[in-house]
């Protein structure tokens, strides 16, 4: 018998397939990360930092709330930093629901989501997105109950990139304002499709966000999470007072400094390098699902057999299941050299 609730035994782990992903050895398009390392100045400082002698001081956060801030044009207390976006999804379930309690979370979607309903033992509601309609927001408006805690958003989605436009995303704030509308901005900055500027207007809208997929910083863990200042102030009873390292905030501040360099990698990979990809499937006939992300998922009609080519080629990719069951894979956009070698291999 466990010691734990009966629910949470029976669960099982949220486990991505991350063995041997080595970029020594492999062209990484498979985790939707930034594919190129990350700026000279943020590596200078994290090593300036290790050399400083404060590793055995608990971290101190400074100014890095009010930068932040700065850079998303919203007020300081609007603000929260988070261990990676992650822990401000997790933090925003556990906050607004209990046991029992409903969440919408249309399909398919990040495993995280679901993950921390379980974990809450809630009610999920899953309509599914499809290639022509993009987000179910009928479905979603026709779920809404009483029981409604959550509705997630996730834009772009991931793992298809459909995008959902901030007039959809009020219109659920307005339908349910008894409920969390959780908007997952993780890749704004290639989407550049936000509602932060609502939360003053909304509150019930929670924006999360992170410094792990264009900025490159996966693994030290900083995200941020932008609400109406009376909820940043609720969430930050529930976060730990040292949850996010000294890594990761000096790594941002760092990386705030260079917004430049950021602007010009995303620049190369939404303007260049993408299209490149896209126009390669079309002239394929090779289906795919329209994306305002990094990453395209496509259709071939031998994904598996594709993949495992892929692979011995020394490139990753992520297979993904649509609603129906038919495997898609998603490709990471990367540079326009990254992109043009995964074509030539595609095309042998």
């Amino acid at each position: 018998m466990s010691i734990f609730k009966s629910h949470i035994a029976a669960m099982s782990a949220y486990k991505p397939p991350l063995e041997g992903r080595d970029p020594k050895d492999h062209l990484l398009l498979d985790f939707n990360e930034r594919t190129i390392p990350v700026a000279e100045p943020i590596r200078k400082a994290l090593e300036e930092f290790v050399n400083s002698g404060r590793l055995q001081m608990y971290p101190s956060y400074g100014n890095i709330t009010d930068r932040i801030a700065d850079y998303c044009g919203v007020q300081s207390d609007q603000v929260m930093i988070t261990n990676g976006s992650d822990q401000g999804i997790d933090l925003i379930i556990r906050s607004a629901c209990n046991a029992g309690d409903e969440i919408i979370i249309p399909g398919p979607s990040f495993a995280m989501y679901n993950q921390c309903a379980k974990i809450e033992n809630l009610s999920i509601i899953e309509p599914h997105y499809t290639r022509d309609g993009g987000y179910p927001l009928a479905e979603v408006l026709a779920a809404i109950t009483d029981k409604t805690r959550v509705i997630i958003v996730s834009n772009p989605n991931n793992p298809c990139g459909t995008l959902v436009s901030p007039q959809d995303i009020l219109a659920l704030a307005k339908a349910a304002p008894e409920a969390a509308i959780l908007v997952d901005e993780c890749y704004f900055e290639y989407s550049k499709t936000t509602v932060a500027e609502y939360v003053g207007s909304y509150p019930n809208l929670l924006i999360t966000r992170t410094f792990s997929k264009t900025w490159g910083l996966p693994s030290i863990r900083l995200g941020y999470i932008i609400s109406a200042a009376e909820n940043i102030n609720a969430l930050l009873n529930v976060r730990g007072p040292y949850d996010i390292n000294q890594f990761g905030v000096v790594a941002v501040e760092a990386a705030l400094d260079d917004v430049v360099s950021t602007e010009s990698y995303v620049d190369e990979v939404m303007e260049q390098a993408k299209p490149l990809l896209e126009n390669y499937l079309n002239a394929e006939g090779i289906p795919f699902w329209q994306s305002a992300a990094n990453y395209i998922w496509a259709f071939p009609e031998n994904p598996d057999q594709l993949n495992e080519k892929l692979i011995a080629a020394g490139i990753l990719v992520r297979p993904k299941a649509d609603a129906e069951g038919r495997i898609g894979l998603r490709i990471t956009v990367g540079t326009v050299t990254q992109v043009e070698h995964l074509i030539g291999v595609l095309k042998s």
